[in-house]
């Protein structure tokens, strides 16, 4: 009598596993070397550039890069302009301005008490992610903002050079004004914006549950960077952003692939740059290349656009800091807080998208929340 063998069902469960991992790297290889088209103008990096390079090019030529540095990040606000009309470009990036000043200010009033810096970033985080989803601005959305809050809040000082430092950012958002308003005069003549739209109705899954659960996971992610007693904690909340905004849990999964992998061959280049001995006319004129090679490459590919972003923002938040040490430690320190400020975004991501978590959270958070706010 013949008996069929059956099924070892642990070799069939291993299988299945290793099918489903061949099948998710394949995916993850392909998007890491796929190049996306794009028919974003060569005059939008150059904008960029000169939006975060012209105060550094006033710093310089005053002695006082610091003051140029606080107000390079203030230029970043030229990053959130619209394809729009020309009245609704500065609206909207006068608006822009004004959040990056408050979030610059919030940031540094909290530097003396590291709970409050904490809950104010996670408020901020909150707040922010939700006027972006509300009037459903494209990337980088909240980064900046969040990216201004962190390094203010890590640049030391003292009280009263806060008014100062605060100054010096609001006047790099008049730098971004000016060049964004030249900009658009030329775009908006050379290629008229598309018909506006009126913007969807806001969900409360989309603008209230997604920027809850962002700017919980980046207080979280603050809280890990000062209980592990990180020197450089600013970036893990930074990291943890730029992940957990992923539209979808497998995009979260390729983000930080492409985030981690950008960022370990980024820190070798930043190694190289900071090995030189860069003046300040020349640091301002490598900044000025790194942003118009991000602006052209992030459309484009993700992960090399991080390979220019991780020096930029390294010489962004470390040069004002006297005394920084050997190239080595900050490169050390900088992988360190991607890896851990990437982990903990995935897990963010994970309550984004789960399919079961998500409607579980989001009735919990209804029957929590104000009714006028569901």
């Amino acid at each position: 009598m013949n008996h069929k063998t059956k099924p070892d069902h642990r070799q069939m469960a291993a299988w299945r596993a290793y099918a489903w991992m061949r099948t998710r790297l394949l995916a993850t290889w392909r998007d890491l070397i796929q190049i996306n088209a794009s028919d974003r103008p060569w005059e939008m990096p150059l904008a960029a550039a000169l939006s975060s390079g012209l105060p550094l090019m006033v710093g310089a030529y005053f002695g006082r890069m610091d003051y140029g540095l606080m107000s390079t990040l203030g230029g970043m606000v030229f990053l959130s302009l619209p394809n729009s009309s020309l009245l609704h470009r500065m609206m909207m990036l006068l608006a822009a301005s004004f959040g990056m000043v408050a979030c610059y200010a919030v940031g540094a009033l909290t530097q003396f008490w590291p709970t409050v810096m904490i809950a104010s970033l996670t408020f901020i985080a909150i707040v922010v992610n939700m006027i972006c989803r509300c009037y459903r601005l494209g990337p980088p959305g909240s980064l900046f903002y969040i990216m201004a809050t962190a390094i203010a809040a890590y640049t030391p000082g003292r009280v009263e050079d806060i008014p100062t430092r605060v100054g010096m950012v609001a006047l790099g958002c008049l730098v971004a004004c000016l060049v964004a308003f030249v900009y658009s005069l030329h775009m908006t003549r050379v290629a008229p914006p598309p018909p506006e739209t009126p913007l969807p109705s806001p969900t409360f899954d989309f603008v209230v549950y997604d920027s809850v659960i962002i700017g919980l996971f980046v207080g979280i992610s603050l809280l890990v960077a000062e209980l592990l007693q990180l020197p450089r904690p600013y970036w893990v909340p930074v990291s943890c952003l730029a992940i957990i905004q992923g539209a979808s849990l497998v995009a979260a999964w390729h983000r930080q692939f492409h985030r981690i992998l950008g960022t370990a061959v980024g820190l070798c280049l930043a190694w190289l740059l900071l090995s030189l001995p860069l003046n300040p006319w020349t640091l301002s004129l490598v900044m000025m290349l790194l942003s118009f090679g991000i602006e052209t490459l992030v459309v484009r590919h993700y992960a090399s656009a991080v390979v220019l972003i991780t020096p930029l923002t390294i010489f962004l938040a470390e040069a004002p800091l006297p005394g920084q040490g050997h190239p080595a430690t900050v490169i050390e320190a900088r992988f360190l807080d991607t890896a851990i400020g990437a982990f903990i975004g995935a897990l963010g991501a994970v309550l984004l998208h789960s399919q079961r978590l998500r409607p579980i959270l989001s009735r919990a958070m209804r029957a929590v929340l104000p009714r006028r706010v569901n």
